[in-house]
């Protein structure tokens, strides 16, 4: 495969053999920042619930269901947009859209990541088992938001944050009001930050009638994110109130709104490799957000 940006295999995975290249570009496997932006949810929410020591094997497979579902949620996502990525020249080298896997190849490669979020699944209570299946339908839906919705954004805050959810329920043995405000927060963070991703299409995507919240906000996407990001921060608050009802408690979330609020007052909504790289920076925002929760529902 031609080396480009978005499918360039790095580090280690460069050294695969040649016929494993395409499928780990396919699932994104040198590409952490999916995988790590799926697990944080997760994470904070058993550590805000006060079990990350006493679950850390909870936390551990959160982790690998994060890489494994991620991947497959690649992989169904280059299957639906086949047609699309090899219009955008950002992704027109992607292993379907050019040609090397077969579609056949690709939906088995699903499967075979699927079978290993199944054993992820099988690690959990029944309870948050059947949350975790709930989100089926969600991840199912997402690749054909950018076709009828200017935020496609939301419905992947929604996918994205689910580990959040999951992980109270596991966690705690139920559904509590500060669990859902940290699923909300985090819904808020995944708009603000994916808004910055899709600047690098913005152009691309206009020319073929792909709709996204950075095309939706058109000059206004700087105050766009930083509302977003300031309502993550709210329900953030709440939930971090709701789980220790102490004003200091609230102080853990400084760091972490500060790294936000960087992102937002150096973001330059013309410069693709600039966005990317605030893009990125939210692996140690969330980060700083788990080092928040596990102060929090450890005290």
């Amino acid at each position: 495969m031609e080396a480009v940006p978005d499918i360039e295999l790095q580090g280690l995975w460069r050294h695969l053999p040649a016929r494993a290249r395409p499928f780990a570009a396919l699932a994104r496997f040198d590409r952490p920042i999916g995988w790590w932006l799926l697990f944080w949810p997760g994470a904070w929410s058993v550590a805000l619930a006060g079990a990350a020591i006493a679950r850390w094997d909870l936390i551990l497979w959160l982790l690998l269901g994060a890489v494994a579902m991620r991947g497959a949620g690649c992989v169904y996502n280059d299957i639906v947009d086949r047609d699309l990525d090899a219009q955008v020249a950002r992704t027109a080298k992607r292993p379907l859209a050019s040609g090397a896997v077969s579609l056949k190849a690709a939906w088995g490669w699903l499967v075979l990541l699927c079978l290993v979020g199944l054993v992820v699944l099988l690690q959990l209570h029944l309870a948050a088992q059947l949350v975790s299946l709930a989100s089926l339908a969600l991840v199912a839906a997402y690749p054909f938001m950018k076709r009828i919705t200017w935020w496609p954004q939301a419905w992947l805050g929604m996918v994205f944050s689910w580990a959040a959810l999951v992980g109270w329920v596991e966690a705690s043995g139920g559904f509590a009001w500060p669990g859902l405000a940290l699923y909300a927060g985090s819904v808020a963070w995944v708009v603000g930050y994916d808004t910055i991703y899709a600047l690098q299409d913005r152009d691309d995507d206009a020319l073929i009638g792909v709709r996204s919240s950075a095309r939706a906000l058109g000059a206004r996407v700087r105050p766009g994110v930083a509302g977003f990001y300031l309502l993550a921060i709210a329900l953030w608050a709440l939930a971090v109130w709701g789980a220790r009802p102490d004003p200091l408690a609230l102080l853990a979330l400084l760091p972490f709104a500060g790294h936000l609020a960087w992102q937002v007052a150096t973001l330059d909504p013309d410069d693709g490799a600039g966005a990317l790289a605030r893009f990125r920076a939210n692996r140690g925002a969330g980060a700083l957000m788990f080092l928040a929760c596990l102060v929090v529902g450890s005290a």
